[in-house]
């Protein structure tokens, strides 16, 4: 894992220099926050806005080797960019342009992930939003281990606040009472 965090960190001082707004989610927080797993791969929000993408993808794409030959149109397209770092660790970058991903970039803490290495993590709320709003099945045991790990420390107001605007966009009726229960807010 150490290798991982120091490419995640290699990563964070190019984002930082430019003075964008970011913030790593996926299993590099849920180490931190939640139930520690292994995981291969760096996943960030990066705050682009909408309209605004290309002079962030093209900036990365000259500093980064792509994962996919036509990266850039598919970034423009999905609002991810796929790209690979130091040690050859898949890298993919959501484009953030929602007023969750903005919060939840605002909300983000610098956290010592390994000694000498701290990297800016999204918070555990916004971490528990983001996995129920994608809802497969490891996003759920995510969802459980950060209940677990962070017992009586989550703000679930805000989490229900940010989460239910974001199910209801995509028409989930059984991700918020799944998420009830196993905040044990029901």
């Amino acid at each position: 894992m150490i290798d991982l965090f120091r490419a995640a960190a290699d990563l964070q001082r190019f984002l930082e220099e430019r003075g964008w707004r970011f913030c790593f989610i996926g299993g590099l927080a849920v180490v931190h926050w939640g139930e520690p797993r292994l995981t291969r791969d760096i996943d960030l929000t990066l705050l682009t806005g909408f309209g605004r993408e290309e002079p962030f993808v093209d900036e990365l794409l000259a500093h980064y080797p792509a994962r996919l030959e036509n990266a850039r149109a598919f970034a423009l397209e999905n609002r991810t960019l796929l790209l690979a770092v130091a040690g050859g660790f898949p890298v993919d970058i959501a484009l953030g342009g929602l007023r969750f991903e903005e919060e939840a970039t605002r909300r983000a803490r610098d956290v010592e992930c390994s000694p000498g290495i701290s990297l800016r993590l999204t918070s555990p709320e916004d971490l528990v939003v983001m996995k129920a709003f994608a809802g497969r099945s490891i996003d759920w045991l995510d969802v459980e281990g950060i209940a677990i790990r962070q017992r009586g420390k989550l703000d679930c107001a805000y989490i229900f606040r940010q989460v239910a605007p974001l199910l209801e966009a995509k028409d989930d009726v059984e991700s918020a009472p799944k998420l009830r229960h196993i905040l044990g807010t029901e």
